[in-house]
């Protein structure tokens, strides 16, 4: 799965790059060189500096498997996000089981395949959310739009931190041994729940931000309001909030360190269990650094994406 990994970040690497100078520019060759190195003199054990090594390679391999793959066929492109979403249910289906391995149990999951997994599920999962209920509390329905503006405002009044440890202690007590939700499954649920409630309020910001001659207009040609919502005004409204959007998403990317505080080891509560071990004694600011390293990777590959995204969509009005 690693490999997989490393290839498919090299190929994404690549294929975002292909028109720049950067990908293999000195500097990034030197960073490489520099990171095979340590690999090679740090005192670990012999197959773990190999792995980073193996990784490494298929890092670059793929980066340039990408740079050709999108000059010569660019239109491949939009099948990127699709790619990622498969590999993702392909990992899963590795980890449950899949060619004959052993099944890992939920209880067992960690590290950064843990918080990938949760920040990618309450992703897909809090958009859709979060478009219903911007709409919902713009609604002439008076029982929707009262319902959406409750749940929006109660929701966004309680910290993060509360509603993962009513899922993951105050639930299970009102409900019978056999109907308990997974752990994870739980986590997922309060992450979206948290996250859709923002993305709401973003999402609404968009919709204001539409000129009322617009649906005025849809309506002049004779469209109903669904297609008016889902053709003229929808669209509109998501790409002027593409910017608070995403920033909502690398803050819950973000936000999955407090997971850690529920008894879930993703990528935080891995790191504070190695430095318990007597082993890793004394290591934090090791430990730490490559911590906030990685999410620094995620978080600015994220707002690279909707840099791109802004540029092809041309957002600004004029």
């Amino acid at each position: 799965m690693l490999g997989m990994i490393a290839i498919f970040s090299g190929i994404t690497w690549g294929f975002l790059a292909r028109n720049t100078r950067i990908l293999f520019s000195k500097n990034i060759l030197i960073g490489i060189s520099l990171i095979g190195i340590l690999a090679v003199i740090t005192p670990t054990p012999i197959v773990f500096r190999l792995l980073l090594i193996v990784m490494i390679l298929l890092l670059v391999a793929g980066a340039w498997g990408g740079k050709t793959i999108g000059n010569t066929q660019p239109k491949l492109g939009k099948w990127l996000p699709f790619s990622w979403f498969l590999l993702l249910l392909i990992c899963v289906w590795f980890i449950g089981g899949g060619l004959g391995l052993k099944v890992v149990e939920t209880n067992l999951w960690g590290g950064l395949m843990l918080t990938l997994l949760m920040s990618i599920i309450s992703i897909l999962l809090c958009f859709p959310i979060g478009i219903l209920l911007a709409l919902g509390r713009q609604s002439n329905l008076p029982i929707i739009r009262i319902l959406s503006t409750v749940y929006i405002e109660v929701i966004r009044g309680l910290p993060l931190i509360t509603i993962l440890f009513m899922g993951q202690i105050l639930l299970p007590l009102f409900l019978p041994e056999g109907a308990r939700p997974d752990r994870i499954l739980r986590a997922i649920i309060g992450l979206t729940m948290f996250s859709s409630a923002y993305l709401a309020e973003n999402i609404r910001g968009g919709l204001q931000g539409i000129p009322r001659g617009q649906t005025e207009a849809a309506k002049a040609l004779g469209l109903n309001t669904p297609l008016t919502v889902s053709l003229i005004v929808l669209p509109q409204a998501l790409k002027v909030a593409i910017p608070s959007i995403v920033g909502q998403f690398i803050s819950l990317f973000q936000d999955t360190t407090l997971l850690s505080i529920v008894g879930l080891m993703e990528l935080l509560g891995i790191s504070r269990s190695i430095l318990a071990n007597p082993k890793f004694l004394g290591r934090h600011l090791e430990v730490y650094i490559f911590v906030g390293i990685l999410y620094w990777v995620f978080c600015y590959g994220m707002s690279i994406a909707s840099q791109k995204l802004e540029q092809q969509l041309n957002t600004e009005h004029k």
